[in-house]
């Protein structure tokens, strides 16, 4: 499943019209293959898992403070670097992980908003955060994170599907009462769909990319509770710090293998300049 590219729909480069910075530009964000996928679900569930570790063992409010400042110490690397760096890009995703676990169960331990309206707030927040990007850039493609502006929109989508997705998987998982194996098989399922009407029935493929990313987090979320969890709550009792520590292990892996193959590495428009007009004056003999 691929985003689609630089250009915004219905607004297609003619021949010899200049290329714009952004499809110039070096890619920010990786390809979208299956090792995005798999690294996406695993940060996910490790985060889920480390997020509650510490959020049962220190204060909460001080343990989404430190999720917090780590968070923004990783965002600025992110934009100081120059192109898409996998440790960099990784490092972030699994802090927005870490730090979107701890904002969307903190509004539910510590304000007693029930899962549904904080459910219902995040759909909010991604949608203005999706309004404002298309509004502002004509495209929602992440293909086209090549420019700084695009670049923060696209964070702030991660940072709210991240959001969202913890709600959701925590909403079907106790509120609703399915228990965090179910709830993990839903998702997984559900995760499928966007690819399936993608591939077998043309649906847009931006549409597909981010139905299919807000799911990713409810999926790793739910099997990571399920892992870690008392089995008095419906889990394995393999504890949360130890699936963590696990999860962490295939993360590294996969991460240091795309830094070292660069397969992931999305290149700048390779499609040539138009071509300098002729010269006009005289022609010689």
């Amino acid at each position: 499943m691929v985003a689609s590219g630089d250009v915004p729909a219905g607004r297609l480069r003619r021949p010899g019209q200049p290329f714009t910075a952004a499809q110039q530009a070096a890619s920010k964000v990786p390809q979208i293959t299956i090792y995005f996928w798999i690294i996406k679900i695993l940060t996910t569930a490790q985060g889920e898992a480390l997020a509650d570790y510490f959020a049962f063992r220190i204060d909460p409010f001080i343990a989404g403070g430190v999720a917090f400042v780590l968070l923004v110490a990783a965002l600025a690397l992110q934009f100081r670097a120059r192109q898409y760096v996998a440790w960099i890009y990784w490092l972030t995703v699994d802090m927005v992980a870490i730090f979107g676990t701890m904002a969307a169960d903190g509004m539910h331990i510590k304000l007693h908003i029930k899962y549904a309206a904080s459910s219902a707030f995040f759909a909010v927040v991604l949608t203005v955060v999706f309004i404002c990007w298309y509004l502002t850039e004509r495209t929602l493609s992440i293909h086209s994170i090549r420019t700084p502006r695009r670049e923060a929109f696209y964070w702030a989508a991660v940072l709210a599907t991240f959001a969202l997705g913890t709600a959701l998987g925590d909403m079907t998982a106790t509120t609703l009462h399915l228990g965090f194996l179910a709830s993990g098989v839903m998702f997984t399922l559900i995760f499928a769909v966007p690819g399936v009407l993608h591939w077998r029935f043309g649906l847009n493929s931006v549409v597909a990319f981010w139905s299919a990313y807000v799911v990713t987090r409810p999926v790793g979320a739910s099997y990571a509770d399920w892992l870690g969890v008392p089995k008095s709550v419906g889990g394995l009792g393999f504890g949360r710090g130890p699936v963590a520590i696990v999860l962490t292990i295939p993360i590294v892996a996969l991460v240091a293998y795309l830094a070292v193959t660069r397969r992931d590495v999305e290149q700048p428009d390779p499609s040539p300049p138009p071509p300098a007009p002729p010269a006009r004056g005289r022609h010689r003999a």
